[in-house]
């Protein structure tokens, strides 16, 4: 299995149904944190669930439309990234994140997200990626625009979830932007 440094203890790689148990057990550590955002923290119970989650991943990534990726600090899943869509077809895909709360605030998402968005760009061609988040979601909406991604537009009252109809968001990056912004990093680090 691959692993990609993150710095300071923290890795990203990808999560697998036989991983279940680590995973059921970050949900329950993450869920009162992200279940007002974050459905599958709310609908992860048990261990059969989070099998059939991560299987459905698998099944995704299998047949190229999605994957799903955890986020290890000193050996500890504590948060991930995943594509929910990779669609080849229109060289589009979404990216999600979640994190638990211990670990707020130390940019291990917009580090893991910078992984797999050079990825979808680089490696497989991908001219946008989006970023839904709920209107009500401050936090995932602040790391969407750290990361540099720009404010499409609003789907009113488009997500039904635990009695809310949320409006979401979509912010999206153009692979053109992302390159952009990669180079101003990069001359920014270099003065530094």
């Amino acid at each position: 299995m691959f692993a990609i440094s993150l710095g300071e203890g923290a890795e990203l790689r990808p999560v697998e149904p036989w991983q279940a148990q680590e995973f059921l057990e970050h949900v329950d550590r993450a869920r009162e944190y992200t279940g007002p955002w974050v459905p599958f923290t709310v609908t992860v119970k048990d261990l059969e669930t989070a099998r059939e989650l991560l299987q459905r991943y698998a099944d995704k990534k299998a047949a190229d439309t999605g994957s799903f990726y955890g986020i290890w600090v000193d050996g500890t899943l504590v948060g991930g990234v995943a594509f929910r869509i990779f669609d080849t077809s229109v060289d589009g895909c979404e990216l999600a994140v979640w994190l638990e709360p211990a670990m707020a605030g130390r940019g291990l998402i917009n580090k893991a997200s910078r992984v797999l968005v050079d990825w979808a760009i680089d490696e497989r061609g991908m001219h946008r990626v989006e970023w839904l988040v709920s209107s009500l979601n401050d936090r995932s909406k602040a790391a969407a625009k750290r990361l540099g991604f720009t404010l499409d537009g609003v789907l009113r009252e488009s997500f039904p979830w635990q009695g809310v109809r949320h409006d979401m968001e979509v912010w999206a990056v153009l692979a053109p932007e992302w390159r952009a912004l990669r180079e101003e990093r990069a001359a920014r680090a270099a003065v530094h």
